[in-house]
């Protein structure tokens, strides 16, 4: 299954990762950012409908110059004391957020429609694979309609939520390791989607649905294989 998963993943289709039962019991629909389209946008609002985000591999991120939002909320506590106290010390499934900042391409309008949106996110992905940090701030500006996350340092090795899963996809697939997630919601329950609903929709849709531990098994093969 992971080699269908990385075959899709590299031709731009849309892959499902259920993360574990264990941490967020959700699965994600993720797609490489570089092949970002409009109509991507479009299913992931529609089919997925949770909090679209953008992983960055801690690589990338630091070639950015981008920060964990909690590092931004320590280092202004002092002028805004509630930042201290909003600290997410209490998250029931992990240690740390992974959210850093959210951005808009600077040619989007409001940034939110899936044309914007999706302009944000393919523009981000090429400035990366093409070297050009130097010019984040020229062609992005923040606050905007597209949160990005810091993976963490080795991303599944040290932590497994959909963000490090991204990131592990992408460089098993040999591409820029950048990506889209967003969390498959359920209409009736009013929570995530459960497993054998998220099943039939990816035969329904002829995709590709894997767990986190297949994603995990397969990056440390792959990274013995080095």
């Amino acid at each position: 299954m992971i080699n269908k998963a990385l075959a899709a993943f590299k031709k731009g289709e849309i892959v499902l990762i259920f993360d574990d039962d264990n941490r967020e019991r959700e699965t994600d629909m993720i797609v490489a950012a570089e092949f970002m389209t409009p109509q991507h946008m479009t299913t992931l609002r529609n089919d997925a409908g949770g909090l679209l985000c953008v992983p960055l591999s801690s690589q990338i991120s630091d070639k950015l110059g981008i920060p964990f939002m909690t590092d931004i909320m320590e280092a202004a506590s002092d002028k805004y004391p509630v930042l201290a106290e909003l600290s997410p010390t209490d998250i029931p499934y992990d240690e740390k957020s992974a959210f850093s900042i959210t951005i808009n391409h600077r040619k989007t309008f409001t940034g939110i429609t899936d044309n914007d949106r999706a302009c944000t996110i393919k523009e981000l992905a090429l400035l990366c694979k093409n070297d050009e940090y130097q010019n984040f701030g020229k062609y992005f500006r923040s606050p905007g309609h597209v949160t990005l996350l810091r993976a963490a340092e080795g991303h599944v090795l040290n932590r497994r939520g959909h963000t490090e899963l991204s990131i592990a996809l992408a460089e098993m697939a040999g591409i820029t390791p950048v990506a889209v997630c967003c969390e498959m919601m359920d209409d009736t329950s009013k929570n995530s989607m459960i497993t054998d609903d998220v099943e039939k929709y990816a035969q329904k849709n002829n995709l590709v649905f894997l767990s986190g531990a297949e994603v995990v098994d397969a990056y440390k093969e792959f990274r013995e294989s080095k």
